[in-house]
């Protein structure tokens, strides 16, 4: 790993020169660092968050990576070149033993529209090279914007190429939206194997995401683009509900659960390129945000687990005529305000919801649908899907990930009638490995019942997106085997949704 981060990021002589003034010896105490790779986001017009955690020797049991228990200065450099012959930030920030020696560095006084390297210094080591850019200003429309988006990168199901072709297009911005990593134990027989049994402790979870982030296409992705995140179960347990678990499997009591939810969303923040707003106090997180982009585009980026109703009758796929209750809600009431509000602002041409479970309808012959999905809270989505309606949302656009396949959906106010009118869309990516090689298929599940469903498929990948004023041209990719390296990306299917038309129409 050290030698392969040395061979592809260090720059000749520039960089050399440049490294100097990061500050730091000539000779280390400790081993290289940067094993982690680096990452950025949640762009402004001015600036973005630039994120590393030191950790020379990332998969000790402890979580702590190798590191001393005290502190250690980083220096930090954003330039408008590869070569970091112009330096326009830098600073230094202290890496704690507390927070992993994670770090989180939000830079300003940058130019808006604009691209930019950034590295990091840490015991005379040299980190990664990372490209990040600014979103526009808030007055101006800006540039054409490129954007990727995927979810559930189970890692023992096989190798993330995905992640490579991601960087390979080298996109603005990305998206993940959740299961960037899996809580499970090890499985024998795996195309690679989880350390340990299922986490449950803060140096738990810390180890995992050391060992999901040490991968070399994972780091690719990371430093090609600034990244907005939101987590969806899997960071903590498979479909939990705010603080009600699905089984008590491990067996453990209320507190217990409420505690690694708590070291849970620690060890998220510590391996994310979050701001400050975002981090965790005990078991209570605040993820939901807005992130604009210029008068382009507006992502409101939702927490769909934290807040939610427990999942009605016993969860699972099945009629549930309870699931109803309008009083119930899967982002919780507050957020859902924050939402309606946020959309009646009218800050940009597309208003894009990123977050976590599957939108529209999707019921089978005798109306039974997933507990899990928008589908298990239905006077919630309705509340939001005539909420924009009313408010007059031209272009609403919905992000998912979750149930590893890719979908393309248009949205319906009354999914039940199909003469009615399209009000919005759902993109839904596939997954980076969750599910293993995908298979080609023929038809829609449940297609006959809704036909508002308008593309399936089961392979691995990603939803690529070249977002204009006048339209949102969308890709969606896939490789076709995970379980071995180096697969290419191919695109399946391609559509147009056009400014002030919502739903899918075909190039």
């Amino acid at each position: 790993m050290t030698r392969f981060n040395r061979r592809i990021f260090v720059f000749g002589t520039a960089a050399a020169a440049g490294a100097l003034a990061l500050g730091g010896s000539a000779s280390a105490a400790i081993a290289f660092p940067f094993t982690l790779g680096v990452a950025s986001g949640d762009p402004l017009p001015d600036g973005v968050v630039l994120w590393t955690r030191l950790a020379p020797a990332p998969l000790n049991a402890d979580g702590h990576g190798g590191m001393p228990n005290s502190p250690m200065t980083v220096y930090w450099q954003v330039a408008t070149d590869q070569g970091f012959t112009q330096i326009v930030r830098s600073g230094e920030v202290a890496a704690q033993y507390a927070d992993a020696h994670s770090v989180h560095v939000e830079v300003d006084g940058l130019q808006p529209d604009a691209e930019y390297y950034y590295r990091f210094r840490a015991d005379g080591h040299l980190s990664p090279v990372g490209r990040t850019r600014t979103a526009p200003a808030f007055d101006v429309l800006g540039r054409n914007f490129l954007m990727a988006f995927t979810s559930c990168a189970h890692y023992e199901s096989g190798y993330y190429t995905v992640y490579r072709r991601m960087a390979d297009d080298r996109p603005d911005l990305i998206l993940h939206l959740g299961d960037y990593i899996y809580e499970d134990a090890a499985t024998s027989g795996s195309v690679r194997e989880h350390l340990g049994s299922e986490i449950v402790s803060l140096a738990d979870y810390r180890r995992r995401y050391a060992q999901y982030k040490a991968d070399t296409d994972l780091q690719a992705a990371h430093a090609a683009a600034p990244w907005l995140v939101v987590p969806d179960d899997h960071e903590v347990e498979n479909n939990y509900a705010n603080l009600t678990r699905a089984d008590n499997s491990p067996a453990l009591t209320a507190a217990q659960f409420k505690q690694r939810r708590a070291d849970a969303y620690k060890a998220y923040y510590e391996n994310m390129p979050l701001r400050a707003t975002a981090k965790p106090t005990g078991a209570d997180i605040p993820l939901y945000r807005r992130v604009r982009w210029g008068q382009l585009a507006t992502f409101h980026m939702l927490d769909t687990r934290q807040y939610r109703n427990d999942q009605a009758c016993d969860d699972g796929w099945k009629y549930c005529p309870s699931a109803g209750d309008p009083a119930r809600s899967l982002p919780g009431m507050t957020q859902e305000n924050w939402l309606l509000n946020g959309l009646s602002q009218h800050t940009g041409t597309w208003d894009v919801i990123g977050q976590q479970v599957f939108f529209a309808r999707n019921a089978d012959g005798d109306d039974a649908v997933s507990m899990d999905a928008w589908d298990g809270y239905p006077a919630s989505r309705d509340r939001i899907q005539k909420g924009w309606v009313q408010r007059g949302v031209r272009n609403p656009v919905v992000l998912t990930g979750d149930v590893h396949r890719a979908w393309a959906n248009d949205l319906k106010v009354d999914y039940t009638n199909p003469g009615a009118p399209v009000i919005g869309t759902e993109l839904v990516t596939s997954s980076v490995s969750s599910g293993g090689d995908g298979a080609d298929t023929t038809g829609i599940p449940n297609g006959a019942y809704n036909p508002h469903l308008r593309f399936y498929s089961q392979h691995r990948g990603y939803v690529r997106a070249q977002v204009t004023p006048a339209a949102m041209n969308v890709d969606f990719r896939a490789v076709d085997k995970i379980t071995t390296r180096g697969a290419a990306a191919r695109t399946l299917k391609s559509f147009v949704i056009q400014e002030g038309r919502p739903g899918l129409q075909n190039p």
